[in-house]
């Protein structure tokens, strides 16, 4: 079986590079790059991922090139090759003689099941629908490594694993080198592992099988853990995250060996290998900030549209109030920010808002809980001009017309007392305590044995403080309590019901209703 190997091989080698481009476009691996780094991916496919349908590909494709060159010398068999020497085998390729190829009778099924053990199954000739995954704000990818591939079962048991063998070309090794360090051992160009259900209906989210674990050549890789759940019956979570796998590879033309052990519970998933560059919450806003400002114009053609008179509703709306504090931490907003998918005119905050989806992305508007993904945020350009215009409110008002007016907190309009502040003088020889004067009038305090029943005189007539919790009453009946009937005759106030016990007698000593002797 070695000798077909080396056959294999030798046909590889002496395919041009459209050849080579068909035959990795047939096993739907990446099909760009110079001629050594196709050979190094196709030397790759039959040194680890060896099947039927590669072979007859491979033979196919050589009996097309060579079909009209019989005359010609083909290439001779020449010694095995290392797999950890692949990436120099290309540069002899050129002087390999050539030989009539004899069409060996390979045994394909032992083949398959050797090299494969379960992971890089070749499609079969009818194609499926390609597993695809979201994309993440916060990774821009560079290359692709393995395209989603699924993670098939090698028997019953309910722990399995699916190793996967790949080189970084010198550019890739390169481009990981001299990245910046975003924090001390992490690197911004990174090779990351994503795993999620093997679903083609749509884009898929991370998802991470049961019992998972990762090893890359000799070392496990960190996963993220369970999220701790505050509520009673309620299952952790586990954030689903690209895997940075970087730290533990070969930078250099070695094989990396990478094996996923997962939980065979009746779901099916994929893995990927992407290079992919980190970006920070920093750059997102810098760039959000660049593309994504919506002129104050727009915003207030928007304004209108919302407040745009509609003829089947029986109320009009004059105006909608937007607050200028960030919903998500109760602070004014600094880049107002929301989604174009939104209905409402209110914004959070831009550097807020990314911070928290650096740290754990969910993405999804503080103000409707609706999804809220980067690529529809925008900076509302007619907020961040009122917010540099209006700095002592903290809520705004738009009209009809598109313009706007600031809201003054309620404490403002009623910061003024609403009844006069009565202020104690001493007391005369007859027991009774003058008052200065309030609004112009006159006023005494009547001293009883023990308590007190103060008046004063406003240009509402003769208030009074209740004697059972001293608030004050108007002369004209209208204040905390409502209740001032005239002092007059001796008779007792009543109380506003608040203080204990009661009202008073006028003495301050009887009970309510009872008539002091004048």
């Amino acid at each position: 079986m070695a000798a077909e190997l080396v056959e294999a091989k030798n046909m590889v080698m002496s395919f041009r590079v459209s050849d080579l481009q068909m035959l990795l476009g047939f096993v739907g691996r990446s099909k760009s790059g110079l001629k050594h780094e196709l050979v190094t991916r196709a030397l790759q496919l039959v040194q680890f991922d060896c099947s039927p349908e590669l072979f007859k590909k491979i033979k196919e494709l050589y009996e097309t090139r060579y079909a009209k060159k019989s005359s010609e010398p083909v290439p001779q068999p020449h010694r095995p090759l290392d797999p950890l020497t692949m990436h120099s085998t290309y540069e002899r390729a050129s002087s390999v003689p050539r030989t009539p190829l004899t069409g060996p009778n390979i045994d394909y099924p032992v083949l398959y099941g050797k090299y494969l053990n379960g992971l890089g199954r070749l499609p079969a000739k009818t194609l499926k629908p390609e597993v695809r995954l979201v994309k993440l704000p916060f990774f821009n990818m560079l290359d692709e490594l393995l395209k989603p591939t699924e993670l098939v079962p090698q028997n019953n048991e309910k722990l399995q694993e699916s190793p996967c063998i790949f080189a970084l070309t010198p550019r890739q090794v390169e481009l990981i080198r001299n990245s910046r360090e975003l924090q001390p051992g992490v690197k911004a160009v990174q090779v990351v592992l994503r795993i999620c259900y093997s679903d083609t209906s749509s884009p898929q989210e991370d998802q991470y099988p049961p019992n998972i674990a990762v090893k890359v050549n000799h070392s496990y890789c960190s996963v993220p853990g369970y999220y701790p759940s505050n509520k009673p019956g309620v299952e952790p979570k586990r954030p689903c995250r690209p895997i940075n796998l970087t730290h533990l590879m070969y930078l250099s033309s070695a094989t990396n060996r990478i094996t996923v052990t997962w939980g065979n519970y009746g779901k099916s998933y994929s893995v990927a290998l992407y290079l992919v560059r980190q970006l920070t919450s920093s750059e997102l806003l810098q760039r959000l900030k660049t593309i994504g400002v919506k002129h104050p114009e727009l915003c207030k053609a928007l304004v209108k549209e919302k407040l745009r008179l509609d003829p089947d509703s029986e109320i009009a709306t004059t105006g909608v109030r937007v607050s200028l504090i960030c919903p998500l931490v109760k602070m004014r907003l600094s880049v107002p920010c929301r989604a174009e998918t939104c209905a409402h005119l209110q914004c959070f905050d831009a550097v807020f808002y990314l911070q928290m989806n650096e740290k754990k992305p969910t993405w999804m508007c503080p103000v409707c809980d609706k999804p809220a993904p980067y690529d529809q945020l925008i900076i509302d350009g007619l907020l961040s001009k009122i917010l540099s215009e209006c700095e002592d409110a903290d809520e705004i008002e738009y009209l009809v017309d598109g313009s706007w007016c600031p809201i003054r907190a309620e404490k403002e309009r009623s910061c003024s007392p609403q009844c006069p502040i009565l202020v104690l003088g001493t007391s005369d020889a007859n027991g009774l305590l003058s008052t200065p004067s309030v609004n112009g009038g006159g006023g005494s305090v009547l001293a009883g044995a023990g308590r007190a029943v103060r008046t004063a005189r406003t240009d509402a007539g003769v208030g009074r403080a209740c004697p059972g919790c001293w608030g004050w009453v108007g002369g004209d009946g209208v204040g905390t309590a409502g209740l001032a009937p005239a002092l007059s005759g001796g008779l007792s106030l009543p109380s506003c019901g608040r203080g204990p016990g009661g009202g008073l007698s006028a003495d301050g000593s009887g009970p309510l209703g009872s008539r002091v002797p004048k």
